[in-house]
C-alpha cells in the first residue's frame, strides 16, 4: 500500500478544523500532519511540514486565504492548494484559481464529497464544486478570441497534454500515459498556460472542458 497523503488544515474555526480531522481519521489513504488557524501561521508551517496537500480557508482575520495563497506560491511552497470556504462569490472562485490554487470547494458540500474531492485532488485531479465549474467557464471565455482560434496556437503535443490535464491527469500520470519525462510534461504545460494566457492548470482545464461542451452542442 502507499503511504497516504499528507495534508495540512487552514481555518481560523477550530470547530470546523475538529470536524474534518474526524472526517479525515477515518480515510487511511490521508494523514493529518499540520494545522494552522491563520495565514501567518499556515505560510511558516507549509515550510516546515512540505504536506502533499493544503486545505486553505478563504475568510480568515488578519492574512486571507488568497493572500496566504500567493504568499505561499511566491516562496515556491509547490504542494496542491484546494480552498475550503463558505463563499461562492465569482470574483473570489476566479482570483483564487488565479493566484495558483488547484482547486474550490464548499463548506456546505456532504462531508463525503468533501472527502472525495480532497483524495481527487491529492491524486493531482480538479477539485471543484459542481455548481462553481460554469462560473470559471464563463469567467475565462476570452470575448475577443473564438476557442478554436487559441486551440490552433498550440502544438499537436499540448494539445494533446490539455485534453489530458482536461481529464483530470496530474503531471505524472501525464508523463507515463505519454511515455516521456515529468520534467518534458512541466515544459509543455507551462508553454501551454503562457499561450492560452492563464496561470494554472485548473484555469486550462475548466476552459477546455467547456470548450469540448461547446463542440458536442
Amino acid at each position: 500500500m502507499s503511504n497516504p497523503a499528507r495534508v495540512m488544515m487552514v481555518d481560523d474555526h477550530p470547530l470546523f478544523r475538529k470536524g474534518l480531522m474526524q472526517l479525515f481519521s477515518l480515510e487511511p489513504r490521508l494523514e493529518l500532519v499540520a494545522e494552522a488557524s491563520s495565514g501567518a501561521e499556515a505560510v511558516k508551517l507549509a515550510d516546515e511540514c512540505d504536506p502533499d496537500l493544503i486545505l486553505l480557508d478563504l475568510n480568515m482575520r488578519g492574512m486571507d486565504g488568497l493572500d496566504t495563497l500567493r504568499t505561499m506560491r511566491a516562496a515556491g511552497v509547490s504542494a496542491r492548494i484546494v480552498m475550503l470556504t463558505v463563499s461562492d462569490n465569482n470574483a473570489d472562485v476566479v482570483a483564487c484559481i488565479r493566484a495558483g490554487a488547484d482547486g474550490y470547494l464548499l463548506k456546505d458540500m456532504d462531508p463525503e464529497d468533501i472527502l472525495e474531492q480532497v483524495l481527487a485532488a491529492t491524486h493531482g485531479k480538479m477539485a471543484i464544486s459542481q455548481r462553481l465549474t460554469e462560473i470559471l467557464a464563463s469567467a475565462l471565455r476570452k470575448p475577443d478570441q473564438s476557442g478554436a482560434d487559441t486551440l490552433s496556437t498550440l502544438t499537436s503535443r499540448e494539445y494533446q497534454i490539455l485534453q489530458l490535464i482536461a481529464d483530470g491527469l496530474s503531471n505524472k500520470l501525464i508523463a507515463r500515459e505519454l511515455d516521456i519525462s515529468d520534467a518534458t510534461v512541466k515544459v509543455h504545460v507551462k508553454h501551454l498556460l503562457k499561450k492560452l494566457g492563464m496561470r494554472s492548470r485548473v484555469e486550462a482545464a475548466v476552459w477546455m472542458v467547456n470548450q469540448k461542451r461547446a463542440e458536442s452542442r
